[in-house]
């Protein structure tokens, strides 16, 4: 009997033993779980702040590209002034060179002119000089020089005409012009010389 005591005594205590972790199974378990709880706790944790520092890293990276992308955009308006600029400035040199040249020519043509308009005996001469005239005159005209108008009858312009006399002439109307004394040029749109004129009235 007493081995039956001390095998249902034993039995008895695995019982108990098995009751007791039974028992401290489920505070195990919770343990465990509060851990791994906290451990997905942290994870999202560490998540968000990556997330974070990601869309921190993100707007500086889009704000050094708005800023590249606009001092490019200076740079090409920078570009395109200086292009233009230097385009102008060309044009004006040559325009200015073509002028000055052009003008060096003018005495020239007064004093053709003013060889026709002398009497000569010598019909070679004329016919020569007649020419030579000509000649200039084709010249300029491809150069892009163009005689201004001041015919006896014209109305005088202060912009392209020289007054430098005045007639009472009741023949003509008010401000026109009676006589020219010397030719005007212009090349292009600029002025060359003025025409040098007697005005009427």
């Amino acid at each position: 009997m007493s081995e039956k005591t001390a095998q249902n005594d034993a039995a008895e205590e695995k019982q108990a033993a098995e009751e007791k972790k039974a028992a401290a199974a489920p505070e195990e378990v919770k343990k465990d779980t509060k851990k791994t709880e906290s451990k997905k706790e942290s994870e999202k944790e560490e998540k968000s702040k990556k997330k974070d520092k990601s869309a921190e890293e993100l707007e500086k990276l889009k704000m050094q590209l708005a800023d590249e992308k606009d001092k490019y955009l200076r740079l090409a308006a920078e570009y395109d002034n200086y292009r233009k600029r230097s385009q102008k400035e060309r044009e004006t040199v040559y325009a200015d060179v073509r002028s000055d040249t052009v003008e060096k020519f003018l005495p020239v043509y007064d004093n053709l002119g003013r060889a026709l308009k002398q009497a000569t005996t010598d019909e070679a001469y004329y016919k020569g000089v007649e020419m030579i005239m000509a000649q200039l005159k084709e010249i300029m005209a491809n150069a892009g020089v163009t005689e201004i108008d001041a015919a006896a009858g014209t109305a005088f312009d202060p912009n392209i005409h020289n007054a430098v006399m005045h007639v009472e002439d009741e023949a003509l109307g008010e401000s026109v012009i009676a006589e020219e004394f010397q030719k005007g040029f212009k090349l292009g749109d600029k002025v060359l010389r003025c025409s040098v004129v007697k005005v009427a009235n």
